[in-house]
């Protein structure tokens, strides 16, 4: 009997973020989000956390060399078509990562500025800020900031709050390809997401206000960007199906513990039964 020829790979992305156990946010939200949309997720844990669907109680960062060899040795060893980062954990992993990353150039790189949690808990000192625009914003494709990240990413020190079209023209001024501010700590009646280029505006998209406050919804956005550039869609196109994918996830999100809703990042597998058409 011949051997059957072997299956044809997923697109892999790699991942580098912090560990949530609640299964929100962080690592866990990459994986199921990615795996959801086809890819093959690697990840690298840039630090244990200790939270719930409430917030986050404590942070870990793991040490720098650690995550800089659990890159490379996957790396090395298999295909790696898009990179996507969240939680970072301390200024060493950084500059970590921002050495690893350097050796894959042609690789896209989604980075997910996540500053704070949800609740307001801090994962990002100042330092740690302008490590993030010396070393990583240069090496982006598209960074996913909201508009709360966004102004402190872009906003010197004493400033008032800028618009956010001149906070997008700021980052662009660091280096990255893409910006997508997203809009949902605006006060708007929709969340409106708009992704900028070096040319300007490239897409403005409007999306329902849903009622809830979800644990994940940024990690599960930027996950899905990278896979949907994974998966060998243009910017434009690989930003709107993540942000349908993403609204999908978080209108059929669910509450299992105290604090905020969760993703559903499997919601088409769990489709309503067919109503019964008797006998």
């Amino acid at each position: 009997m011949e051997s059957a020829e072997p299956n044809a790979l997923p697109p892999i992305v790699l991942a580098f973020a912090a560990t949530d156990p609640s299964g929100g946010a962080g690592l866990q939200a990459d994986v199921l989000t990615l795996a959801s949309m086809g890819c093959h997720p690697l990840t690298v844990v840039t630090a244990a956390t200790i939270q719930d669907t409430m917030g986050v109680e404590e942070v870990m960062p793991l040490d720098a060399e650690w995550v800089a060899d659990q890159a490379r040795c996957v790396l090395e060893d298999m295909p790696v078509t898009a990179i996507k980062i969240g939680v970072v954990g301390s200024i060493e992993n950084i500059t970590a990562i921002a050495e690893v990353v350097s050796d894959y150039p042609e690789v896209p790189l989604v980075l997910d500025p996540v500053l704070a949690s949800g609740r307001g808990d801090e994962f990002a000192t100042e330092e740690m800020i302008s490590a993030l625009r010396e070393l990583l914003i240069p090496q982006t494709t598209i960074i996913t900031p909201n508009s709360i990240e966004a102004r402190r990413l872009a906003q010197e020190d004493g400033e008032e709050d800028l618009d956010l079209a001149e906070c997008a023209r700021r980052l662009l001024a660091m280096g990255c390809e893409y910006v997508l501010i997203t809009g949902t700590h605006e006060n708007t009646a929709q969340v409106i997401n708009t992704l900028y280029g070096q040319e300007g505006v490239i897409r403005t998209d409007s999306w329902e206000r849903l009622p809830g406050s979800y644990h994940g919804s940024g990690c599960t956005l930027a996950s899905a960007i990278a896979a949907t550039i994974a998966n060998g869609l243009n910017i434009g196109d690989a930003v709107k199906d993540a942000q349908e994918y993403t609204w999908q996830t978080l209108k059929a999100a669910f509450r299992p513990g105290m604090g905020q809703y969760i993703p559903d990042r499997l919601f088409w597998a769990r489709e309503d039964e067919p109503a019964d058409s008797g006998n």
